[in-house]
């Protein structure tokens, strides 16, 4: 982690002709009143897209999202963050330590495995795909996104942390006509990997060839009788609909206020015995995992409930000191 840190100084701060004991410096003044809690986070990000319509290049785009940190910045912040906190003082922050966590992905930019040509070419591969599949399918859109972020915390707690993230994905839609009737199938994903990794193996294509078929299994497609009826879900999206349900309810801040239906408790049955709810910050090169979180605390595989019985709540460090 030590030398991930020294990469990300050197991108973030040594441009600035800024150091982390400016930063650390610039805590310890945030502290000066009865002040909980202090932290400067620092985040740039790269990203760049391509996509087709009808095997033609229809737009490309690029852009830098970084902050401008200076010296004097730093300090203008700690003494705004201090106006707000009440009289009184504070210890001085605790000396800084580096945060080890496992790396679950690898850190070289997304964005430079593939030449430009090299994208167009998978793209226009995606899009022969899908249209050797079968000859109803009259539209093909794809596209490849990548981004390259770079992320530094420092703490009054002492946390020194930093992170280097890659993000890939590859999407593919389609729209097969019969009879003249139209539809719509699509498909996508993607992980924190590089580009190249999208044209290793049948992977791509296996991409096009479900989203044309989602496209035909739409056109021959009746609406759903009503009434209640049991559903049956797969793995996938369904995960998106759990953590809408119930997923927000279970975040720390929802329940020490209170308003959450789970607040109180934990220990209770709230669901079905079949169903155990895990947090997992931690699977390699899947999108929604991260070495460390933005508080520098590395990612953790978090039971929620266990066979239907609550066993915990997810937490930042505000909630849980909050919560003990």
């Amino acid at each position: 982690m030590s030398e991930l840190i020294q990469r990300v100084e050197a991108e973030l701060l040594a441009p600035k002709g800024i150091e982390s004991a400016d930063v650390q410096s610039a805590i310890e003044h945030m502290l000066g009143r009865n002040v909980d809690y202090g932290e400067v986070f620092i985040q740039s990000a790269r990203s760049e897209s391509f996509g087709i319509e009808d095997g033609i290049v229809k737009d490309g785009a690029f852009s830098v999202d970084a902050e401008d940190i200076r010296a004097d910045g730093l300090h203008k912040a700690a003494v705004a963050a201090k106006s707000v906190a009440g009289a009184g003082s504070r210890g001085p922050a605790q000396g800084l330590r580096v945060v080890s966590a496992d790396s679950l992905y690898n850190t070289q930019d997304p964005i430079s495995s593939l030449s430009q040509e090299q994208k167009v070419a998978l793209l226009q591969q995606v899009d022969q795909t899908a249209r050797a599949v079968d000859p109803r399918v009259k539209e093909v859109n794809v596209r490849i996104a990548a981004s390259h972020s770079s992320m530094l915390v420092m703490a009054s707690d002492g946390t020194f942390s930093a992170d280097i993230r890659p993000l890939v994905r590859l999407d593919v839609s389609v729209i097969a006509e019969d009879q003249g009737r139209r539809e719509r199938g699509s498909a996508g994903g993607g992980g924190r990997r590089d580009l190249a990794s999208l044209s290793a193996g049948d992977w791509a294509d296996d991409l096009a060839r479900e989203a044309v078929r989602m496209a035909l299994i739409n056109l021959d497609a009746v609406d759903a009788p009503a009434g209640p009826m049991p559903v049956v879900l797969g793995p996938g999206w369904p995960g998106v609909l759990l953590h809408e349900a119930v997923g927000h309810g279970l975040e720390g801040d929802f329940n020490r206020k209170g308003s959450s239906a789970f607040s109180g408790r934990v220990g209770e049955q709230v669901a079905s015995s079949l169903c155990s709810v895990v947090d997992d910050g931690t699977l390699a090169e899947r999108r929604g995992s991260l070495s460390v979180d933005d508080e520098g605390t590395p990612t953790q595989k978090t039971m929620l409930i266990e066979i239907g019985i609550l066993r915990g709540y997810m937490q930042d460090k505000l909630n849980a000191r909050l919560m003990n």
